[in-house]
């Protein structure tokens, strides 16, 4: 066993392997951002029996190089929101064959038993960003193409002049059962999934929310859905309510502001043993590559007693063991 200090990070690299160089690694988090060894964006979380299961995109940032370059997912766990367990990287763009590169965010959801990661990348014909979708029957994987073609792509969503609207997915199972895709960039986008959670089931819908940038996250309490997403640029979180998932949607303004040092931002919202979590990214272990390498932080969030959201507060002390 290697014990090595990263900066807030304690990684304990364990003599456990996967294959022939696959290892796993627990990170005991002592602050924001919760993993410095390497750089995290575009955090999506989903609870799971007793756990959280963290899934990131994974910047390789060579030195010197603007921009993004990142070309596989990652996925950690934890039964408490401190110590993180890395699995091997569940995922790779190599494992799209008809797409080419950029493994940007994503999301995943179970359903009867399988787990569904949709997630943003380029296509590899169709000229623009796409969404495809990957099944597994872990939350850990390794995952799969689930259907060999992308779901969306940008010849799909026409009323914006760009090629990357088609990105930052995200689902949600409502409690009659029917699932819902979410995502854009400038355009936030909406459709039913069938039960398969690999076909739409219906056309694709609009949002008319103010100042949507990208990175829409849709999650339900009590009676009613939030709609989170990332605003103006350099891009703030913000947030609208509904009591039901095809709107009529009320904003309700800032949920964050600014991450440091990160032009972007990302955020999961999930409940997990009796707390609220607001899950981000920030740009604080960044020393190359200006405002695009980015970690992943978690903090708490907090509900009003009419169901509206109180401001994140971002820290550096992060959140408590949950018990």
């Amino acid at each position: 066993m290697i014990l090595r200090r990263l900066g807030l990070s304690i990684v304990v690299l364990l003599t456990m392997q996967f294959g022939s160089n696959a290892q796993e690694k627990i990170i005991v988090a002592k602050g924001n951002p919760i993993i410095t060894d390497k750089y995290t964006a575009d955090p999506a979380a989903y609870v799971y029996g007793d756990s959280v299961y963290l899934y990131t995109g994974h910047d390789v940032a060579p030195k010197g190089k603007e921009n993004y370059e990142m070309h596989d997912w990652l996925v950690y766990s934890s039964a408490d929101m401190i110590n993180w367990k890395e699995h091997p990287s569940p995922l790779n763009v190599k494992n799209f064959v008809w797409a080419k590169n950029d493994a940007w965010a994503s999301q995943v959801i179970e359903r009867d038993g399988k787990f569904y990661w949709y997630v943003a990348i380029s296509h590899g014909t169709i000229h623009g960003k796409s969404i495809g979708v990957a099944v597994s029957d872990s939350p850990r994987g390794p995952f799969k193409d689930a259907i060999g073609k992308a779901l969306i792509t940008n010849d799909m969503t026409t009323d914006v002049k760009i090629s990357w609207d088609d990105i930052d997915p995200s689902v949600i199972i409502d409690d009659d059962g029917q699932a819902y895709l979410f995502w854009g960039n400038q355009r936030c986008y909406y459709a039913k999934l069938k039960k398969n959670m690999i076909e739409l089931d219906g056309p694709i819908k609009k949002i008319d929310i103010p100042e949507f940038t990208e990175a829409p996250w849709i999650h339900k309490r009590k009676n009613w859905y939030y709609l989170s997403y990332a605003s103006g640029f350099p891009e703030k979180i913000v947030y609208a309510m509904s009591k039901n998932v095809n709107g009529p949607w009320e904003y309700k303004g800032i949920l964050n502001e600014i991450a440091g040092n990160s032009n972007t931002n990302h955020q999961a919202i999930i409940d997990f043993k009796g707390k609220s979590y607001f899950i981000y990214h920030n740009g604080a272990i960044n020393t190359d590559g200006g405002s695009f390498r980015r970690s992943v932080c978690i903090d708490y969030l907090n509900y009003n007693s009419d169901g509206t959201i109180k401001r994140i507060v971002m820290t550096t002390e992060g959140v408590k063991k949950a018990k």
